[in-house]
C-alpha cells in the first residue's frame, strides 16, 4: 500500500533541508541568542517605552483610486469566482483524480500551496482569505433561497471557540490521522468541512465565518500583521505592522486560538526530531494514537504556561481581563513558528503543485505548459533556510515581547506594568528555547 510514506517524505525532506550543520553559528549558540534577543529587547522596552504607542487608526491612508479599485464589487466577485472554482477543482482531484499521493493534486494544493501559502499572503496583504472565501460565496447564494438566519443574535455568546476547534481538527488530520496524506482523505475533509461550515453559516448568518472558519481566522490574525490594514472607518492605509496587531479584538476563544495554532505548529516540530521518528512515530499501528496525545499534550503545555503566566501578569498589576488581554502578543509569535516551519516546503515541494495543475487528473493534458517541469531543490540554499527559521521564531518572539509590553503599559499601573510582565516574559523565552530546540537540535 502506498501510504504516507511517498508524500509526507517529501514533507519531512522540506523541513528538514536546513539543519544544525548549516548555520554560521553552533545550535547552542543560536538557542542563547535568540533567548537572549527576548530578554535584551524587554529591559531596552521598559526603559525607553514608557507609555502606550501602539493605535489600531494609525496608517497612512492609500490613493483613491486603489481604495476604489480594492472595494469594486466586480474585483470582489471576480476572485470569489476564480477561488471558488478552484476550489472545486481540487476537492474533485482529491476525490475521483490519480490515488497516489504524489500525483495528486488535491493534496498538495490542499496541504501545501493553500495551507502554507496562507501566511506569506495574509502576512504581506492581510486577511485575504476573508475577502475570497468560497464558503462565503456559497453562503451568499444559498442564503438567498433559506432567508434570515435564526440564530444571527447568538453569535457573540459563540466567541472564536469554533474556530479553535476547527483549528485543532485540521492540526490533527496534519499531523496525527495515519490516513491524511491519501486524496480521497483530503476530499472527503473538505466535503465534510464544508457542509458542517455551511450549516453553521445559514444559521448564525454570514459573521459565522469570522468566528468559526478556523481557515479564514487564521488568515485574518496573521494579516493584522500586514504592512496594509483598515482602519475601523474603512479606509486602506499602509501601516506599522504592530498597530494593527494592537486592534486585534478580545473575543472569547481567541486566546484558545493562538494557544493551539503554537501548540500544533510546535507538536509538527516534535515529529521532526529524531526522537519521535525512533520512538512513537515507529508505533506502526499505534502511531496514529500517540501523535493524537502528543499533539493535545502539546496544545495543552502551550495553553497551561500562557493562561498561568497571564493570571500571574493580571494579579501583579491588579489588571482583569484574563488570557484574552495579553492573546494578540501570541499572533507574531504563531507567525514566527509557521514561516519558520513551513518556508522551504512551500518553496520546495510547492513547485509540485504547479506541475499537477497542469495536468490534475493525469490524462496528458499540460494546461500550462508545466506538467514536465523539474522539481528545483536547490532553489533555496539550506544555510537560508536555517537562517530563516531561525530568524523568525526569534523576530516572532520579540514583536510578541513589544505587543505584551504596550499592552502592560496600558492597562496597569506605571509602577506595576514592568513588573507583571516577567510571568510573560519568561513564556516567551521558553517558547523561543523550545522553538528553536524543536528545529534545529
Amino acid at each position: 500500500m502506498t501510504s504516507d510514506r511517498a508524500v509526507w517524505t517529501d514533507a519531512v525532506l522540506a523541513h528538514g533541508v536546513g539543519s544544525r550543520a548549516d548555520l554560521p553559528v553552533p545550535v547552542w549558540l543560536a538557542i542563547t541568542g535568540g533567548a537572549c534577543a527576548v530578554i535584551v529587547s524587554f529591559a531596552a522596552l521598559g526603559l525607553l517605552w514608557p507609555e502606550p504607542r501602539l493605535r489600531e487608526d494609525a496608517g497612512r491612508p492609500l490613493p483613491v483610486a486603489v481604495q476604489v479599485a480594492v472595494d469594486h464589487p466586480v474585483t470582489t466577485w471576480v476572485l470569489r469566482a476564480v477561488v471558488l472554482v478552484v476550489t472545486v477543482v481540487v476537492v474533485l482531484v482529491a476525490l475521483a483524480g490519480p490515488t497516489l499521493p504524489e500525483a495528486n493534486l488535491g493534496v498538495y494544493g490542499f496541504y501545501i500551496t493553500f495551507w502554507v501559502g496562507l501566511v506569506p499572503v495574509s502576512l504581506l496583504l492581510g486577511p485575504v482569505w476573508r475577502r475570497v472565501n468560497p464558503l462565503r460565496t456559497l453562503h451568499a447564494l444559498l442564503a438567498r433561497l433559506t432567508g434570515p438566519a435564526p440564530g444571527a443574535d447568538r453569535l457573540d455568546r459563540v466567541g472564536m471557540w469554533p474556530a479553535a476547534v476547527a483549528l485543532l481538527l485540521y492540526s490533527w488530520l496534519e499531523l496525527a490521522y495515519p490516513g491524511r496524506s491519501q486524496p480521497s482523505t483530503v476530499g472527503l475533509f473538505l466535503v465534510f468541512y464544508g457542509v458542517v461550515q455551511l450549516a453553521a453559516g445559514l444559521w448564525f448568518g454570514p459573521g459565522w465565518f469570522a468566528r468559526g472558519d478556523g481557515f479564514e481566522v487564521y488568515s485574518t490574525l496573521l494579516g493584522r500583521l500586514a504592512p496594509i490594514g483598515r482602519r475601523t472607518d474603512g479606509c486602506l492605509v499602509l501601516r506599522n505592522p504592530l498597530h494593527g496587531a494592537e486592534g486585534t479584538p478580545p473575543v472569547p476563544g481567541l486566546a484558545a486560538v493562538v494557544v493551539v495554532l503554537v501548540g500544533g505548529t510546535a507538536f509538527d516540530g516534535v515529529t521532526r526530531t529524531q526522537w519521535w521518528q525512533d520512538g512513537p512515530g515507529r508505533a506502526g499501528d499505534s502511531a496514529g494514537l500517540f501523535a493524537t496525545l502528543g499533539l493535545l499534550d502539546t496544545v495543552g503545555l502551550v495553553a497551561v504556561l500562557y493562561v498561568v503566566a497571564t493570571a500571574l501578569s493580571g494579579r501583579i498589576s491588579g489588571t482583569t481581563g484574563g488570557p484574552a488581554r495579553y492573546a494578540h502578543s501570541l499572533i507574531p509569535i504563531a507567525a514566527g513558528y509557521a514561516v519558520a516551519h513551513y518556508f522551504s516546503l512551500l518553496l520546495l515541494d510547492g513547485q509540485r503543485t504547479w506541475r499537477l495543475a497542469s495536468d490534475p487528473f493525469q490524462t496528458g493534458l499540460d494546461l500550462f505548459g508545466t506538467a514536465g517541469n523539474l522539481i528545483d531543490y536547490t532553489a533555496v540554499s539550506p544555510r537560508l533556510i536555517s537562517l530563516v527559521q531561525v530568524g523568525a521564531i526569534v523576530l516572532g518572539h520579540v514583536l510578541g515581547v513589544v505587543l505584551a509590553h504596550d499592552r502592560a503599559v496600558r492597562v496597569a499601573a506605571p509602577r506595576r506594568a514592568l513588573v507583571a510582565q516577567y510571568p510573560l516574559l519568561l513564556v516567551m523565552v521558553a517558547f523561543t528555547v523550545g522553538g528553536l530546540g524543536l528545529l534545529l537540535g
